[in-house]
């Protein structure tokens, strides 16, 4: 019988850090894509001879905000090194990082799989420095290359988690459920296109009755979770094609080929002796005291786990709203926001509008929330008009997508259509009774026991009226006046 191989899969995740300056220099940052090129470089982050790095310390904070939120052991003095080696887009020839003494080690964070909650065990956090971006260009046959330094310096915060996840799953869950932490925290900007967020991969395959690793390999520069799902996938089953056939899997690193959708070899997998680290001898020890620690404490928001639990015991929400709604920092916080500006709209009303259309919405214009032109004020004002039975709620969700669409308010939108629903009782009633006198081949199947024509009767009746109706109580007149119909011919 073949082996059957499961893969021990790690990850190193690189966030960019939302600080006003450079890591180690004064440099503002600025958009590594709409910016002039090296327009914010200095003698630092350039690596002229003779200048001297200084600790950013907004980024330390950041940093143990993170550390903190994730429970790991944060060291009482940690060592920033020199990683060396040459890159065009490294000045220096050398990276500013930690290694033997990081500033955190340990934690976690608990995720949700189909299988139940999911503890993924950290190594480690600790603090760098990114590199430049190199631009390949060509003219006719000739080809170049050109480096831009602006992001060369800029604060980068490493999160490895140990080999402990299974599955791709897992990956997603561990993954998705980190950038939104980090955004909570506020820390990072968690925008994948600018590559804010960069994953690593370390995959290996074991067979099923064994605890002893496989031969590993490294998948750099994975920046969408789309990406690094396939590139994942597409190792797994390679290491299970070679061990398969009994073949070794070779120590390397690895790139992701989008176009033929396969890894590619890019050089044998460096180890830590490699890069010849040693303590970097212009900066001091980064000491952190408990008074430091306890004044981020302090001010550390509720996270997304806890926000999720909140939302289901208080409010009595799903758990899929609550995931929908506490994912990211931005829907929740437009979710708090409506629920504060509501005077009768329940949560659980302003949960169904938000995940349903407006989610629907947001999905197919490939849109943030932070983009729609739509206010919480002015949804919770739509809700209550449907809710209180001002408008229908076909009407309300009329109203709802122009608004979206335009930005213009609600009630205008309502005013201008006319979209106050139909009260008056006489005139409803008249309209149902011509309505069923002109099919009386609908109104005898219903007789026969078809009840779904309710519906149809009901639909005919809403489209009469434009919406204008409340549906549910023109439901009633119609099912009245059909059962009346029925009695008056026994």
């Amino acid at each position: 019988m073949a082996d059957k191989y499961v893969p021990v899969i790690g990850l190193e995740v690189h966030a960019e850090l939302l600080t006003r300056t450079k890591m180690f220099c004064g440099c503002e940052l600025v958009d590594t894509i709409t910016a002039e090129p090296n327009s914010s470089i200095c003698p630092v982050c350039s690596g002229m001879p003779g200048s001297l790095p200084v600790i950013n310390r907004q980024a330390v904070e950041q940093a143990l905000r993170v550390a903190l939120a994730m429970n790991c052991s944060i060291a009482p003095f940690s060592l920033f090194a020199r990683k060396n080696y040459f890159y065009p887009d490294l000045p220096k020839g050398f990276q500013i990082s930690q290694y033997e003494y990081p500033l955190a080690t340990g934690g976690g964070i608990t995720v949700m799989t189909s299988n139940g909650e999911q503890f993924i065990q950290l190594r480690r956090i600790h603090l760098e420095e990114d590199t430049g971006k190199l631009m390949h260009c060509s003219i006719g046959s000739e080809k170049y290359s050109l480096v831009d330094l602006n992001r060369a310096g800029v604060g980068l915060l490493e999160i490895v988690t140990e080999p402990v996840l299974t599955s791709l799953e897992a990956v997603k869950a561990y993954s998705t459920g980190l950038r939104s932490i980090l955004k909570y925290l506020q820390v990072c900007s968690g925008d994948m296109e600018k590559g804010a967020i960069r994953f690593e991969a370390n995959i290996s395959m074991r067979t099923e009755n064994s605890i002893e690793l496989g031969t590993r390999v490294e998948i750099k520069n994975l920046n969408s979770f789309r990406t690094m799902e396939r590139a994942i996938k597409y190792e797994m089953e390679r290491q299970t094609a070679i061990l398969s056939t009994g073949g070794k899997v070779a120590l390397e690193t690895l790139g992701w080929d989008e176009n033929n959708e396969r890894t590619i070899s890019q050089r044998s997998k460096e180890e830590a002796h490699d890069y010849r680290y040693f303590p970097e001898p212009d900066l001091p020890p980064l000491t952190v005291d408990e008074e430091w620690l306890n004044a981020i404490r302090a001010n550390l928001p509720e996270l997304p786990l806890a926000k999720k639990a909140r939302l289901m015991k208080v409010l009595k929400l799903s758990a899929y709203q609550a995931d929908l709604l506490c994912n990211e920092m931005d829907v929740a916080i437009y979710f708090e926001q409506a629920l504060q500006m509501t005077t009768s709209a329940t949560p659980q009303q302003v949960a169904n509008w938000l995940t349903g259309d407006i989610y629907a919405y947001l999905n197919q214009n490939e849109l943030s929330i932070i983009e729609i032109r739509l206010t919480p004020k002015s949804l919770v004002y739509i809700i209550e008009q449907v809710e209180g039975g001002k408008i229908s709620r076909v009407n309300g969700r009329e109203v709802l997508q122009e608004a979206l669409t335009s930005g213009t308010s609600p009630k205008q939108i309502i005013q201008s259509h006319g979209f106050t629903v139909r009260t008056n009782e006489t005139e409803l009633r008249k309209m149902v009774a011509e309505l069923i006198l002109r099919h009386p081949n609908e109104v005898s199947a219903y007789h026969s026991g078809k009840a779904t024509l309710l519906d149809w009767f009901l639909g005919q009746a809403m489209a009469q009226t434009r919406g204008k109706a409340d549906p549910a109580q023109l439901r009633e007149m119609i099912r009245q006046s059909l059962d009346d119909l029925n009695k008056n011919k026994q």
